[in-house]
């Protein structure tokens, strides 16, 4: 990833009129030819999966709903909330069955 030298700003690959490869500054405009070989890669450590916490110490403070635990049928769960998907979709809710502690989630709309 390259940055503009004049404004700081994120620049991207373009083609210039006489199809010259050039960054381009997304702000200023400013253009800094590419030399050598562009490639775009992504190295990814971690999943959103790595990211969630499951809370387990009974003693911090939770609120509670009315939520059927699938597997004691118990109808009080602790409830909690967490975006594990794209900003733009809704958050994930978790639920902790206050009798047998089995967790479970439901998919936000």
């Amino acid at each position: 990833m390259e940055f503009c030298e004049k404004c700081g700003s994120m620049m991207a690959p373009t083609t210039t009129e006489d199809d010259t490869r050039v960054l381009k500054c997304r702000s200023c405009g400013h253009t800094k030819e590419i030399v050598g070989r562009l490639t775009v890669s992504q190295k990814v450590d971690r999943t959103p999966r790595d990211k969630i916490v499951i809370v387990e110490d009974d003693s911090l403070p939770m609120p509670t709903t009315s939520a059927a635990c699938p597997k004691c049928g118990h109808n009080e769960a602790y409830y909690w909330t967490v975006q594990t998907r794209r900003g733009d979709e809704g958050a994930t809710e978790f639920y902790r069955c206050t009798k047998c502690k089995a967790t479970w989630r439901n998919y936000g709309g």
